[in-house]
This record gives structure tokens, C-alpha cells and sequence, in this order.
């Protein structure tokens, strides 16, 4: 491939990680939060506290526009297939086509069906049928993420295909397809990561309320349900990452070599905590690492063996410098969470859960959190699977379309740009919906505070409540 075509197979690739890398976003969001607005529903229904219908309300205007951002997000990527990717669109048709398919008749068809109703039909339907449409809805987000992620996971681990005399891979056994094997681990981590998401950006506007207005009844309410969610799944997460990276270890072990930092195959090999990778001298230099840690995680031996990269041929081997980072990053952030759950136990314990302000302020900051950790965790999954497309199978450079250095760089730049205005105004908007006081007759906590949709929609909450 000549200097100009590697620099489009560049800029494609660049174009479609900025696409998904904002889109990702939005369902790591919706899927948590469309189970959230379950739960205060089915506690509203069971209970009959006002207070789970109040903050209902104050969610799901929220869920409205990253839903809608979402599907618009989305969209895009679909075109990006058959305009800079059309060789892997043609070879892998047959296998992608029908999976990312199931997810529109199964997935977006129950979430849009009954979106309306879940949105507008409280005071239009009955009780049970309404609830019947939020769980409708937080059933289709689970199933859009089971079917992206069984795509996906087939890319990573290609199962029950065989491939035809024009070079597609055709389907031969549907089950070992959708079930192959990494998609069990792939599919509850990130569904659990989405929860970890969402509760963080729940515990976050609590404990922004809650430094304003520490006795208020709605700021405690979703402060306490988000640590309660962070409490019990971030160490299950922990747990959860560990069988997938053993998994990937079978599987893909020179993304494992790259996520590690190792270069040498050893037994007994420490964990790395930090270093700087050399490519160069294919060396970690000045590392911070456990002696036999490593080997002790990855294979469950002190003495296991661990395949270093230089296992692997130069052109085979993923761009460890960028996995590496990225992997630390999403582990880091996930120990965070963990420790704070946990600490949030104490502080429960203690009856200093809703008073502790410094706590407060630290959960605040830590709002992001879950979609960094998640734009670091699929950055090594998917810089980890590289050169391949379909791994072990095709090479990227052998997937892209037969574009041009300016068309490429003309649609990147604009994607970039739009995205920039379009989810910029966006998520502007969802913050200043954030900062209204989750109940009516609070003062804003702003003398600023536009006068909006969120405004009209909590006056209309209190005329339902009389």
C-alpha cells in the first residue's frame, strides 16, 4: 500500500473512532438509565411515594434528549460501512448484515414502540400499562447492547463461519456466532460499565444538590441509590474484567502482551503498574511493578507462563503504547469507583452519608468518570484487535474503500465540527436540566436558571401531583 493509501486508511480509521467514540456515549447511558426509571417507577407503583414519581419525572426528560442524541449518533456509522469500509462490508455481509439487522427489528423497534407511551402517557394510560413501557424500553436497550456487542465479539472472535470461494464469511452455525467466545464477557462488562455510567452521573447531580440543599428529600434519595449501585457493582465489575481478561488472554493474547506492557515472554512475571514503553527497543523502561503479580492474575500460577509481544511479528502485534495507557486509565478509574462505593458503606454506617461534603464535591468530579473508563475500554478492545478487522482473519488495510486522501479528510473534519455544535448544544442543555432542583419548590440554585422545557414540564409534575 503506497504512502497515500495508508494515510486514507489513516483518516478513515480516525473518522469511524471519533464516531463511535461520541456515540458510545449515549448508550452507556440510556441502557442504566432506562433501568433507573424502572426502578422509581416499580417503587412508586409498590410504595406509593410521591417521591419516586418526582424524580421519574426529573430523569426522564433527561433520558429524552441522550435517547434522541443516541439514534442520531448512530445513524451515522451505518453509512460509514458502505463509504470508507465496503470491502469489510462485502466480506463479512453475510454474518454482520443479519446481526446488526436482529437489533433493529428486536432491540430499536421496542424501545421506539413504546418510547412514546413511557414519555407521554402517564396521565393517558393506566399505571401498569405505562410501567409495562419503561421496562419495554429498558429490555430494548439491554437487547441493543446484546446484539452490537454479539457483532462485535464475533470480530474479536470469529465462530461458526466458513468462508466462500469469493471471500466472504457465510454463516454455518448461527448459535456459535451470536454466542461466540468472548461475547458473554464482553456483554456483562459493558452492560455492567453502563450501570457503573449512569450511577455515577446520578450520585454526581445528587451530591450537586445535596451541597446546596443538604436536607432536600430528592438529592438524597438518588445520592443514595447511585451509592448503593457504585457500593455493589464496581467490585463485581473488578471481578467481572478479570475473567474477561483471561478470556482474552485465550483468545488474543497479543492484546494481553500490549495491555500488560510485556515484550519478553517469562514466568513469573511481575504486574507492571507504570512504565514508558520503548517500541524501539522493544522495552517497558523505569517500571513500577509486584514481582510475579502478573503471571499470578493472568494465569492464576506464581510461576505461569505470560506471552510477551515479542511472541509476535511487528506487523501481527496491536500499538501497545496506546493499549497500554488505555487500559491503566480504565482500571484506574474503576479501583476509584469501587473505593468509593465502599467508602460510601462507611459513611452510611456512620449516618454521615448526606453531610459529608468533602465526599460530596469528590463525587461531583467524578460525574465522567464512567465514560472515560468506557471510551478507555473500548479503545483496548479495539486498538488491541488491530491490524485485524475480523481478528486473525482481515487485515484493516485489506477492508477499507478505495477513497481518496481529500474526501476523507473533508468529511472528518466536518463530522468533527457538527459533532462538536450539534452533542455540544446537546449535552449543554442535559446539564442545565441537571441543575434544576430534583423536587418542585426549591429554589434554583442559580438566579440564571433558564425558564424552559424543564421548567414548564416541573410545573407540570406538580399540577398532576394535586
Amino acid at each position: 500500500m503506497d504512502t497515500v493509501d495508508t494515510t486514507a486508511l489513516l483518516l478513515a480509521r480516525l473518522q469511524f473512532s471519533w464516531t463511535i467514540g461520541v456515540h458510545i456515549l449515549f448508550p452507556s447511558f440510556t441502557i442504566g438509565l432506562a433501568s433507573y426509571l424502572a426502578v422509581l417507577e416499580g417503587l412508586w407503583l409498590k410504595t406509593g411515594k410521591q417521591i419516586y414519581i418526582r424524580l421519574f419525572k426529573y430523569w426522564i426528560k433527561i433520558f429524552a434528549v441522550v435517547f434522541a442524541m443516541r439514534v442520531v449518533s448512530g445513524i451515522v456509522m451505518s453509512y460509514e460501512f458502505g463509504t470508507n469500509w465496503s470491502v469489510f462490508s462485502d466480506k463479512t455481509g453475510p454474518i454482520l448484515g443479519p446481526l446488526l439487522a436482529y437489533e433493529v427489528l428486536s432491540a430499536f423497534f421496542l424501545e421506539a414502540g413504546f418510547l412514546g407511551i413511557m414519555l407521554f402517557g402517564l396521565t393517558k394510560v393506566g399505571k401498569k400499562l405505562h410501567f409495562t413501557a419503561t421496562l419495554m424500553v429498558a429490555i430494548g436497550t439491554f437487547f441493543s447492547a446484546f446484539w452490537i456487542l454479539s457483532a462485535n465479539s464475533w470480530m474479536q472472535t470469529p465462530a461458526g463461519y466458513s468462508i466462500n470461494e469469493v471471500g466472504q464469511f457465510v454463516p454455518e452455525n448461527w448459535f456459535e456466532i451470536v454466542f461466540n467466545p468472548s461475547f458473554p464477557y464482553r456483554l456483562v462488562h459493558m452492560v455492567t460499565a453502563a450501570y457503573l455510567t449512569t450511577a455515577f452521573v446520578v450520585d454526581a447531580v445528587g451530591a450537586w444538590h445535596l451541597l446546596r440543599d443538604k436536607p432536600s428529600e430528592g438529592a438524597r434519595l438518588m445520592f443514595s441509590m447511585a451509592m448503593w449501585m457504585a457500593a455493589i457493582v464496581a467490585p463485581m465489575q473488578i471481578f467481572i474484567g478479570d475473567m474477561h481478561g483471561l478470556n482474552t488472554m485465550e483468545h488474543q493474547p497479543a492484546k494481553i502482551a500490549a495491555m500488560e506492557g510485556h515484550f519478553e515472554t517469562q514466568k513469573g512475571a511481575p504486574l507492571i503498574l507504570f512504565g514508558i514503553l520503548d517500541m524501539e527497543a522493544e522495552k517497558t523502561k523505569y517500571t513500577i511493578e509486584i514481582p510475579k503479580l502478573g503471571s499470578l492474575i493472568l494465569t492464576h500460577h506464581l510461576d505461569g507462563e505470560v506471552v510477551g509481544l515479542k511472541a509476535f511479528p511487528k506487523e501481527d502485534r496491536p500499538n501497545s503504547l496506546i493499549v497500554f495507557w488505555a487500559f491503566r486509565i480504565m482500571v484506574g478509574l474503576g479501583t476509584l469507583m469501587a473505593l468509593m462505593g465502599l467508602y460510601s458503606v462507611w459513611l452510611r454506617w456512620r449516618k454521615k452519608l448526606y453531610t459529608a461534603s468533602l465526599f460530596h464535591k469528590i463525587a461531583v468530579l467524578m460525574a465522567p468518570s464512567g465514560f472515560i473508563a468506557v471510551i478507555a475500554g473500548w479503545t483496548v478492545t479495539e486498538v488491541g484487535r488491530q491490524p485485524y478487522t475480523v481478528y486473525g482473519l482481515l487485515r484493516t488495510s485489506e477492508s477499507v474503500s478505495p477513497v481518496e486522501v481529500p474526501a476523507v479528510a473533508t468529511s472528518l473534519a466536518i463530522f468533527v465540527v457538527v459533532y462538536f455544535v450539534v452533542f455540544g448544544f446537546g449535552i449543554y442543555y442535559i446539564l442545565r436540566m441537571m441543575a434544576a432542583p430534583p423536587t418542585p419548590g426549591q429554589t434554583p440554585i442559580a438566579s440564571d436558571h433558564p425558564i424552559g422545557l424543564d421548567s414548564v414540564l416541573s410545573a407540570q409534575a406538580d399540577k398532576e401531583d394535586a
